[in-house]
């Protein structure tokens, strides 16, 4: 059997039992323990994740190998990155658990000709998930703990926090327009202990956009391009801002740049318009959530005023809030609004588990 079939074979299994609700009853609570803190980080530490399937797999397989020793270079060790990106990684992917774009040991902090003994130097963080990590490797080369019972109970786990994305989010549909953006605001606001809040306020737009694109004139015609990636880089992909609109011969119309908690700054009027000075851009919005009080409004009006002598493009620096206030009040019915946004969390891949289970805690407050 080689790592192809061993993962499947556990994956499917972990599914049965997630289903049937019979996890393994031979690890101890602090095994377990250890491991649900490691999937509850999964997140924010992808590479343990690729790092940990790895060892676990391989000690299955080569039951005589120590490995602690992930290295060629170490004494007695093997290549886990090799195995890592040829098997572990591509498993990952295909079954929709947290993973790297090719590798764990890409991580710095994995990364290390160290033996992940409990000594390991690596500066992972925090420092708990780091402890968890080294001590699940240590009880299965040390103490004889079953290496493929761990391997199918992280599964099921990791099964679980994925099904667990796929909340059933609430669509409250008698809101007004004052209490649709405070629910926003709470909603961008929350202190989340994971990534993606900042992608929330950009999702909201879109959503009123969605929208306007068949209820406001002046987007008679235009097209509102598709959002890309959290994580694309305008500069790569063509696109002007986070919500790009086109005119039908797909030359840029109107571009938004959303920002969370910044303020904008000259500076940033600047990167922007390096992104739309080539194309006919007629208006350019930077949006942000943050308190633009003490912002030196004389020098953005300034930069505003000369790109607009310039190029002729009409510069709008605003809030997201009051944004989003106007924008809802051109739309027939705001719950339109309500239904594009839910839906708009459901689907993008920026968009956590976290997000979506605060956001039917702030509907159910009221």
């Amino acid at each position: 059997m080689g790592y192809k079939e061993l993962l499947e074979n556990t994956y499917n299994d972990a599914v049965r039992a997630v289903a049937d609700n019979s996890f393994s009853a031979d690890l101890s609570i602090d095994m377990t323990n250890q491991v649900k803190l490691i999937v509850n980080s999964a997140e924010h530490n992808r590479g343990i994740i690729a790092v940990l399937t790895t060892l676990l797999s391989h000690k299955i397989l080569f039951p005589g190998q120590d490995i602690r020793c992930h290295q060629q270079q170490l004494e007695g060790g093997f290549s886990g990155r090799t195995i890592d990106t040829n098997y572990i990684t591509p498993f990952l992917k295909a079954v929709d658990f947290p993973s790297m774009s090719t590798s764990g040991w890409l991580t710095r902090s994995l990364e290390q000709a160290h033996p992940y003994t409990l000594d390991y130097p690596g500066k992972i963080k925090p420092q708990q998930v780091k402890d968890a990590f080294l001590h699940i490797i240590n009880d299965v080369q040390e103490n004889n703990i079953n290496a493929q019972s761990v391997l199918s109970y992280f599964f099921s786990m990791l099964i679980m926090q994925r099904e667990g994305l796929k909340v059933d989010l609430a669509k409250p549909h008698s809101l007004s327009i004052a209490k649709i953006v405070k629910i926003l605001e709470r909603h961008f606001t929350f202190k989340y202990k994971c990534h993606g809040a900042s992608r929330l306020p950009t999702v909201a737009l879109y959503a009123a956009y969605e929208c306007m694109m068949t209820q406001v004139s002046r987007y008679n015609g235009k097209i509102l391009c598709p959002l890309q990636s959290h994580n694309s880089a305008d500069s790569q992909s063509g696109r002007i801002g986070d919500i790009d609109i086109n005119n039908a011969d797909g030359s840029a119309f109107e571009g938004v740049e959303v920002k969370h908690e910044i303020a904008i700054t000259t500076q940033l009027i600047k990167d922007s318009y390096e992104k739309f000075k080539i194309y006919k851009t007629d208006r350019y919005y930077l949006l942000t959530t943050a308190n633009m009080d003490a912002a030196d409004w004389e020098a953005i009006e300034q930069e505003i005023d000369k790109i607009r002598r310039v190029h002729g493009c009409q510069v709008i620096v605003n809030g997201v809030y009051s944004t989003l206030k106007y924008y809802l009040r051109l739309i027939n019915d705001p719950s339109e609004f309500i239904d594009h946004y839910v839906d708009l969390l459901k689907e993008d891949k920026a968009v956590k588990y976290q997000h979506k289970v605060k956001w039917n805690d702030i509907i159910s407050e009221g």
